[in-house]
């Protein structure tokens, strides 16, 4: 964005809002009641079932084409911007990339107090990005890309507690150098690989401060900087054992002391029931010979499963069940030294949220060779009276189950082309979509209970799917490895609502130039709000998907927008910073938009 263009912005904000009210009480009753909040964003779904939608209805479809920025906050950090705004009382609550907290004025933008994050140890595994903070209790909670959860002060930013959620470790990280030598990938550069680390926006429930760890089975990510397009070249699946054992935790809100720990790989049934289809039904191309012939080489293989934790749970507090997505298996891809299901990976899960207990899960794809991890946060919602959850997965599809039991109920149609689903790698290479990005990627979904409408921002970025070999050499052994590359041809983004209410059917779909990766708000004045890679956030009629305004925001927006009331003026908010990874172009802003006075 010009220069200019900042500085009208900047100007925008001046001598607008009055000083924010003092911080009121976020207490469990609080949070269990925000679905009726009309002026607040309190968690990172809004409320504890991540439906994303807001009853404020002072923009609607009438009046959005007049919406305009009311003020500005640059960070400082221009990098991958991925964080929910909190707001409560006036006050809005932001996490920057490396993990900077700030405190906003949420009328005005006027910073009130910034934490600055001290980063410990070497190289992330995944990238600076957060997506968002807790608040509870008088405390904001973060946790960070270097594996600690920090609990602050509300009122002045100060260190309340600061512990370690994901030791750093001497494990083994995927290398270009374990590549063929005549490998053109070996002129890479390495953007990512597996080791410990965490990005999403905490959960507090019962005095519980509940997050997870990222990186369990990341594989080697790799970049070719062609601006054109996305930034992702590859992702690289290596025979061995690179992987991590993921997790979530619960920690005393208090102390910070770990009152729980559930692990996502499955110490006794890692090997699950052997399928050859998915529990939805759809057939999986697996030598289920081959792999149980190797099972007892490999049976330890869950103590570096992968199974990572992207973003933050759903929570039914009647129930007192956390929903939980998990992702790939570990090696990503590669699946020689893995044999079976590879329990609970690339899963749905419900654990008791004061115990960490599993109560159930609903595994999307056994034995996963695609990158399908359950990344989008699950929603709940109720269909004819029955609890459910839904989850967009990178699969293409919406899945629909019991949210008591776990199961099974439908999923929608596809929302992004499908092709070769659920074919293994070859020599010669194969073309799958989605991709290792999917589908829907962690983008959060909103979901309108009025209508049933669930609307998701997805991607269509095809993979060419390949099988290597490094030779043996000086008396080192042969290394199988496994390559997605981003394929050529056209790629884009899809916002579409689906139809709960009719088993899944698409009610309407609007297709972006670029990939959309970043997430949707709906509200009760008939509107949807979504960002895109290119700079601008756009808001669609809920009911037909028709354009009905967009703004340009000067760097990607690739973070979901939220809305909030301060002094009786609606206001949505979005960070607009880029992603690094999809070749978007970043920046540092935070941006709340209004109706003129």
């Amino acid at each position: 964005m010009k220069n200019s263009h900042w500085t009208r912005l900047c100007a925008v904000a001046l001598g607008l809002g009055a000083p924010a009210a003092l911080a009121g009480t976020v207490d469990d009753n609080r949070l269990i009641g925000a679905n009726n909040d009309t002026t607040d964003w309190v968690t990172y779904g809004h409320s504890y079932d991540n439906q994303r939608f807001s009853t404020l209805a002072e923009i609607d479809r009438s009046n959005v084409a007049r919406l305009a920025p009311r003020w500005i906050f640059q960070t400082g950090i221009a990098a991958t911007f991925q964080t929910t705004p909190l707001v409560a009382d006036g006050v809005m609550y932001i996490t920057t990339p490396r993990n900077h907290v700030v405190a906003l004025d949420a009328a005005s933008g006027a910073e009130r107090w910034r934490y600055r994050h001290e980063m410990t140890g070497g190289k992330l595994c995944c990238g600076p990005a957060n997506r968002g903070a807790a608040m509870a209790y008088g405390k904001i909670f973060t946790a960070t890309a270097d594996g600690r959860l920090v609990a602050l002060d509300r009122d002045s930013g100060k260190v309340a507690w600061d512990v370690v959620i994901a030791a750093r470790d001497s494990a083994p990280t995927e290398t270009l150098d374990l590549l063929a030598a005549d490998d053109p990938l070996r002129n890479a550069q390495v953007t990512g690989a597996s080791g410990l680390g965490a990005n999403m926006a905490p959960l507090v429930f019962d005095g519980l401060v509940i997050a997870g760890v990222t990186g369990a089975g990341y594989g080697l990510h790799v970049d070719d900087d062609d601006e054109s397009g996305p930034a992702l070249s590859a992702v690289i699946g290596i025979e061995g054992k690179f992987g991590r054992r993921g997790y979530l935790a619960a920690f005393d809100a208090a102390t910070g002391k770990e009152a729980w720990r559930w692990y996502t790989t499955a110490a006794q049934g890692w090997e699950g029931s052997w399928r050859t289809v998915t529990a939805d039904g759809e057939k999986l191309h697996r030598d289920i010979a081959t792999e149980k012939a190797s099972f007892a080489t490999y049976k330890t293989a869950w103590q570096q499963g992968g199974g990572s934790t992207w973003t933050t749970p759903a929570l039914d507090p009647e129930l007192g069940l956390l929903y939980l997505g998990t992702g790939n298996p570990a090696p990503q891809m590669d699946d020689v030294s893995r044999p079976g299901d590879n329990l609970y990976t690339v899963s749905l899960v419900a654990l008791d949220a004061r115990t960490g207990a599993l109560k159930w899960y609903f595994q999307q794809v056994p034995h996963d060779l695609w990158g399908y991890d359950v990344g989008s946060p699950p929603v709940l919602f109720e269909l004819e009276g029955r609890p459910v959850v839904g989850q967009a997965g990178k699969t293409g599809w919406f899945y629909v189950n019991d949210r008591r039991t776990g199961e099974f109920l439908f999923k929608s149609e596809p929302f992004i082309p499908q092709e070769n689903m659920f074919v293994p790698p070859s020599p010669d290479g194969v073309r799958i979509a989605p991709g290792a990005g999917g589908g829907a990627s962690w983008s959060p979904v909103s979901y309108d209970p009025g209508t049933g409408l669930a609307y998701v921002a997805a991607m269509h970025l095809p993979m060419n799917y390949s099988v290597r070999q490094k030779e043996a050499t000086n008396g080192k052994p042969g290394l199988r490895y496994s390559v997605l590359e981003v394929a050529g041809g056209p790629k884009w983004g899809t916002l579409s609502a689906i139809d709960t209410r009719a088993g899944g059917k698409i009610a309407w779909q609007v297709k972006t130039d670029r990939i959309l990766v970043g997430g949707v708000l709906a509200t009760a004045g008939g509107l949807v709000f979504m960002g895109e890679g290119t700079g601008f956030l756009n808001a669609y009629d809920s009911a037909t998907g028709d354009a009905l305004w967009r703004f340009q925001c000067g760097a990607g927006v690739n973070a979901p927008p939220i809305t909030y009331t301060v002094g009786g003026t609606q206001y949505v908010a979005v960070a607009a910073g880029g992603h690094h990874l999809f070749g978007f172009p970043q920046g540092d802003a935070v941006i709340a938009f209004a109706l003129p006075n």
